[in-house]
């Protein structure tokens, strides 16, 4: 399992302190020894010097003490005392090796109990880590996914502003020729109704004239007729038979003259919309 960076760091730290300062402890130790055994030989050495004093002999006793030739030996008694408090200082020193010992191992446990939650930790942390970074990969993807997305609808929307800009000068266009054609259609309208009016004037004109004319005519004729009243009463064959200049009326009602041209009465005007 692969420790995280900072982990790994303290652990390095941790391990040169303590490489650094556990480098004299044997040194350390070793003086440490030195200076008891010092300390024990000295007190040892204080106790024979006084069995020595002890056993010098006394200028009021007639016997001289010779050491090693009696129970009560003082040096020897100084020696087994001394071996005895050495005896009880290593008896001392190993009962506090063994409760070093024994909280050396408690310490241990609590240690390795806090190893093993620190290694679940770190592995709940790197599982989480590595959950985040297949998040961020997934979110990268779904970035760069949504990066051409909005890249593709920019393309689109350009396209469709350049269509809307194209459109919109077309339709412009469309309207100027629109208006163009509406303003020709309108002076083609105005000229057209111009056009008719003055054929209806035209038209008014002639019928005018020619209503005239008929009266004029219809003067004359009345005129001839009264003139010729009392001669048609007289010879009443010559008006069954018709003067020699006279005129005649066919079946439909129009007037001919003897020599076959129509009268004025036929010659009407043909009109039509269009003039």
């Amino acid at each position: 399992m692969a420790e995280p960076s900072w982990q790994e760091t303290l652990r390095l730290r941790l391990v040169e302190r303590n490489a650094r300062e556990s480098s004299y402890a044997p040194v350390i130790e070793q003086y440490r020894r030195l200076a008891q055994q010092t300390k024990l030989l000295k007190e040892r050495n204080a106790s024979l010097l006084r069995a020595m004093g002890n056993a010098r002999p006394n200028p009021s006793s007639s016997t001289v003490f010779v050491p090693g030739t009696g129970e009560d030996n003082p040096v020897r008694a100084a020696y087994i005392a001394s071996l005895e408090s050495q005896i009880s200082s290593l008896r001392d020193e190993l009962a506090t090796v063994y409760k070093t010992q024994g909280q050396n191992a408690q310490r241990l446990l609590a240690m390795n109990e806090t190893l093993r939650e620190k290694e679940e930790m770190s592995r709940l942390d790197s599982e989480n880590l590595r959950k985040c970074r297949d998040e961020i990969t997934v979110l990268r993807k779904k970035v760069d996914q949504h990066s051409e997305l909005m890249a593709e609808k920019d393309r689109t929307a350009q396209i469709l502003h350049d269509e809307i800009n194209t459109l919109q000068l077309e339709l412009s266009q469309i309207e100027e020729r629109n208006q163009t054609l509406t303003k020709d259609n309108a002076k083609l309208l105005q000229r057209w109704l111009d056009a008719k009016q003055a054929e209806v004037n035209r038209m008014n004109e002639a019928n005018q004239f020619y209503e005239d004319m008929q009266t004029r005519r219809q003067t004359g004729q009345d005129a001839h007729a009264g003139a010729n009243g009392d001669a048609s009463s007289d010879s009443p064959a010559a008006n069954a038979n018709g003067s020699g200049n006279g005129e005649d009326r066919t079946e439909t009602g129009s007037t001919t003259t003897t020599d076959g041209t129509p009268s004025h009465a036929e010659t009407d005007v043909n009109l039509t919309p269009n003039g």
